[in-house]
């Protein structure tokens, strides 16, 4: 970001961070580096003087979208107890955690260059679409749900419903019901049914612009809405991407429809803690909430300009949010014929 003041100049609290976890010594400085990202923290690039670079985080109370939305601090908590727990179950699924100030609400750790860990977001949208790339994300995924399945102590250090509800639920689901009464009550029942469901540790945000393309695999970053709960929201949010991104990129429709399939077929086969019809009808039937709510929700796709494509989604959701399918295969068909369709 040209032209702004060095963060450490502009807030002294996070170079005494540095300084109170030792990553600096009492005379050392940092040079920090605001890096683009998400809309709920500030996130910097840390060169350390002994050559080391690190990434610090820290929440923020109101997100940085159009619309009002604020959001307890707490989720910065939640955020480094998954990062915690993936460097347990799956070290190469999520940075290396280096320290935490719990009162300021932030932490620090591994940097990951994008040279080598390019954002998933970013292929895909520059059309270098991997079904491999899907399929490894499936699968890890699938280890952290088996990894916290029906864990008593995963549940209690999770329990975090209301942060699930203001970051994910209420701004999605209910904001999206609001634009749309007719579907209110279906797309409520879906609220009340997640909400209620507690099966295994959701990561709440996994979307391509969340997941580096690492040479040990997929890395899983923003873990903010942490939630010990429906794990079929998961499989729904990161689904709902590869759908979305076939309109921005006709041209590699069907590669994204590989990558969504290979998603799922590395996914159930590891997911043992349920049988999955149960588990994949919920994923099914969150999948077109979801779809209409980067529409008409909160926090809208910013990559959707033309009002045609919007118009489309909203087509195609709203009869499946009435009449909920209960396999992932019939949403996947359903809006592969629309787009057919639609030309």
């Amino acid at each position: 970001m040209s032209g702004a003041r060095p963060p450490a100049l502009a807030d002294p609290q996070l170079a005494r961070f540095l300084r109170e976890h030792g990553l600096v010594g009492a005379d050392g400085s940092a040079r920090f580096t605001p890096l683009a990202g998400g809309v709920s923290s500030d996130i910097w690039r840390v060169d350390l003087p002994d050559g080391r670079t690190i990434c610090i985080k820290r929440a923020l109370s109101k997100l940085k979208v159009a619309a009002d939305w604020y959001a307890p601090l707490s989720r910065n908590a939640y955020e480094w107890a998954w990062i915690e727990f993936a460097a347990r179950h799956a070290p190469d699924a999520a940075p290396r955690p280096l320290a935490r100030d719990a009162g300021a609400g932030l932490f620090a750790m591994e940097y990951l260059a994008p040279e080598q860990h390019p954002v998933w977001k970013r292929q895909l949208l520059d059309g270098q679409v991997e079904p491999a790339t899907a399929a490894a994300v499936g699968r890890v995924l699938a280890v952290l749900h088996l990894a916290s399945s029906r864990d008593v102590a995963v549940e209690r250090a999770f329990d975090s419903g209301a942060n699930f509800h203001a970051l994910r639920l209420e701004p999605y689901l209910l904001a999206t019901a609001r634009v749309h009464p007719a579907l209110a009550p279906a797309l409520e029942a879906l609220v009340d049914r997640t909400a209620g469901t507690q099966l295994a540790l959701v990561h709440g945000d996994v979307s391509p612009k969340n997941i580096l393309v690492g040479p040990r695999g997929p890395v899983f970053l923003d873990a903010e809405c942490a939630w010990y709960g429906d794990p079929a929201f998961d499989i729904a949010f990161c689904l709902n991407h590869l759908l979305l991104k076939c309109l921005v990129r006709p041209d590699r429709r069907q590669l994204l429809q590989r990558s969504f399939e290979a998603f799922v077929d590395a996914y159930f086969p590891l997911a043992r803690f349920e049988p999955r019809p149960g588990l994949e009808s919920r994923a099914a039937s969150l999948l077109p909430g979801l779809l209409l709510a980067r529409v008409d929700g909160k926090s809208p796709v910013e990559y959707m300009t033309d009002e045609r494509q919007r118009e489309l989604v909203r087509k195609v959701a709203a009869p499946m949010i009435l009449r909920p399918p209960a396999l992932l295969a019939e949403v996947l068909g359903r809006w592969h014929a629309a787009l057919a369709a639609a030309g």
